[in-house]
């Protein structure tokens, strides 16, 4: 790959190429969209803006995205590693994929996909654990133009039925069973009992299987199919290359669900084309893209972040990535550590929530072992807090790697205010500067532009981007509502930010999750912050509760360190800490150490159930089937403070 022709080398450069691209958005992304593989190339860039919402980019373009990840690579990278697979176990012999053997794989993926009678348009379900088949399968369905939507395997049966009734998924594929830690996953199972749940039984006509362990499973006949001895009957036909259909550039690629608080599930849309050169041209320039460059995204397939960091924007960059099965502390609190080791990994995704429970061990897991390859740690999630960030510089990036703190969405695609490694300043806490052709805007609760420095606004976005979410699928009016009601023609990404006189973004948390105490207004992200910085203390969150005389009160849920126990000590430095750093009025009212936090394995911390809680309202806590133990709620609510 060159990368040099649309990389860019200086924070000079990165000014200039941005006044451009905010400017003249059409000819910028044009430029870009160039370097790609196309039938046919576009009649316009970009058509329909945040008033009529009718938004789309490349209209008349025709391509498939797995030409530009497998197919076009295939004379520079035939021979190269695409893919390293690092098992959950350690003795489990590891596995590796060239580009050519990629694509060679999702051919044949695709081939039984095809002789099962899957096709351009139909959506289908992906149920699998971090294994390479779920991968590939994402790719065989992008190849012959099937929706894949992908369902994180730890979430319930009643949650996959329910997407798959919302979309009308026709093909689920799912692995017999699947390895975390020390946990098994029976996910073959778990799909059979949310097939029950499904209302039309005839809607699901086939479930494909993946043999990945040795545990038997039920097989429905009629219905379920062995993914292996499909393939031997693709082979036993001489079958190998599959062509790629060709798609328009505004065809869905995939659908992926986010959980409202209450309401169901929101079916995020997104289309080949823009989603493809906005993830693309992200990944090359913020993680600063080298020829050889090993990259370890740690974030599942089930999430957005796995979809485009993990999948479409390094195989689409050329790059070698590393799968691992696994959780980051199993079988020790140094597993990563021998991963980026073992594969020189250069650059390095982690959720600020993995970050914190690894600071819990300590440094020695580190100190065995050289991490001196990694050039970029990239945080994901939630806003990185500052002890975690000294601790990542100073232990896992040895105080040379670039330490990025990323913003952006499920609905964004891709990264939306970041630094680039190396390149732009970066700065605690702070997500720092828009990427190309995002124009950032603060506004008041009436909709008026923020122009002061240091005041916190909601964060919204004024034009659009190749990436943007197109619609909520089968409910556009939801994405209307959700999206562009509060302040009309802006996207409002439901986050409170700020500004400073350098114009470096920090982004404070939710704006639901914003505390007015006694007609003072306090971020949520900026308490916890304050918190965290308390020796004793790993995490927080912090919510509102109802109090009669302030109107609303602080409620912190704090997560110590192991062998700190003396609560009315800590809770007094804490009480102090806060005074100190941020005011007397923002000191919590109550303070609750707790064994966890609710969250989910995209490290979201779901403060709308410990705002529930807090306000003793826990008949109606709502969703759960996202958290990754549902245990703590009930010790939360056991141990609540009165």
């Amino acid at each position: 790959m060159n990368f040099e022709r649309y990389q860019i080398k200086s924070y000079s450069e990165y000014l200039s190429k941005y006044k451009k691209s905010i400017n003249t958005p059409d000819v910028f992304w044009e430029a870009v969209a160039e370097h790609f593989l196309w039938h046919k190339k576009w009649d316009s860039v970009c058509l329909g803006d945040f008033k009529n919402l009718d938004i789309r980019w490349f209209e008349g373009g025709q391509l498939n995205i797995t030409e530009n990840c497998l197919d076009r690579l295939i004379p520079t990278h035939k021979n190269k590693v695409a893919l390293y697979f690092e098992p959950n176990n350690v003795e489990t012999p590891t596995r590796q994929y060239t580009y050519q053997e990629l694509l060679d794989e999702v051919c044949l993926f695709a081939h039984v996909l095809k002789n099962n009678g899957v096709k351009k348009g139909d959506r289908v379900c992906i149920y699998m654990s971090m294994i390479p088949e779920g991968i590939i399968a994402m790719l065989a369905c992008a190849r012959i133009g099937a929706i894949h939507t992908v369902v994180f395997a730890g979430f319930s049966a009643q949650s996959i039925a329910t997407r798959i009734e919302d979309c009308g998924v026709s093909f689920v594929i799912v692995n017999n069973a699947g390895i975390r830690g020390e946990k098994k996953l029976y996910l073959k199972s778990i799909v059979d009992t949310a097939l029950n749940l499904v209302s039309d039984k005839q809607l699901v006509r086939k479930v494909l299987v993946v043999k990945h362990t040795e545990d038997a499973v039920d097989m429905v006949s009629e219905r379920d199919i062995w993914l292996h001895e499909e393939i031997a009957k693709v082979k036993d036909m001489g079958l190998s290359f599959f062509p790629a259909v060709v798609m328009e550039a505004e065809d869905m690629l995939f659908i992926m669900y986010t959980s409202g608080s209450t309401a169901k599930p929101k079916g995020v849309v997104h289309t080949v084309a823009g989603y493809m050169i906005y993830a693309n041209y992200t990944f090359v320039n913020i993680y600063q893209i080298k020829e050889g460059h090993v990259h370890f995204c740690s974030a599942d397939i089930g999430w957005i972040t796995g979809h485009t960091y993990l999948v479409y924007a390094p195989l689409s960059a050329g790059v070698q990535s590393v799968l691992y099965e696994g959780t980051p502390t199993y079988p020790s609190p140094s597993r990563l550590w021998q991963i980026v080791e073992k594969y020189k990994v250069k650059s390095l995704i982690l959720a600020p929530t993995t970050i914190r429970m690894l600071m819990t061990y300590g440094t020695k897991p580190i100190e065995q072992y050289d991490l001196s390859s990694l050039k970029v740690i990239n945080s994901i999630g939630e806003p990185l807090n500052e002890s975690a960030w000294d601790w990542v510089h100073n232990h896992i990036g040895n105080k040379h790697a670039a330490i990025v703190d990323s913003w952006w969405q499920t609905e964004t695609g891709g990264i939306m205010i970041s630094s680039f490694a190396g390149i732009t300043p970066s700065q605690k806490s702070y997500s720092t500067l828009p990427f190309f052709g995002i124009v950032p805007i603060l506004l008041n609760d009436f909709g008026a532009k923020i122009r002061e420095s240091n005041v916190k606004g909601h964060l919204c976005i004024k034009q659009s981007w190749p990436a943007i979410v197109r619609t909520n699928y089968s409910d556009h009016d939801r994405f209307k509502e959700t999206y562009f009601s509060k302040f009309p023609n802006y996207y409002y990404a439901g986050d409170v930010a700020m500004k400073d006189k350098k114009g470096f973004y920090r982004i404070l948390g939710r704006a639901d999750e914003v505390l007015n105490v006694s007609g003072h207004r306090i971020g949520s992200a900026e308490l916890e912050n304050t918190i965290a910085s308390c020796e004793a203390v790993i995490e927080t969150a912090v919510v509102s509760f109802h109090e009669d005389i302030k109107g609303e009160g602080i409620y912190a849920f704090v997560v110590l360190k192991p062998n700190y126990k003396d609560y009315l000590e800590i809770r007094n430095q804490i009480i102090d800490k806060v005074a100190q750093v941020i005011g007397s009025f923002a000191k919590p009212d109550k303070i609750q150490f707790v064994v966890g936090l609710p969250k989910t394995r995209s490290g979201k911390i779901m403060r709308r159930i410990l705002k529930k809680i807090a306000n003793n309202d826990i008949e109606n806590i709502g969703e759960t089937s996202t958290i990754i133990d549902a245990s703590v709620i009930d010790d939360i609510i056991r141990n609540k403070q009165s």
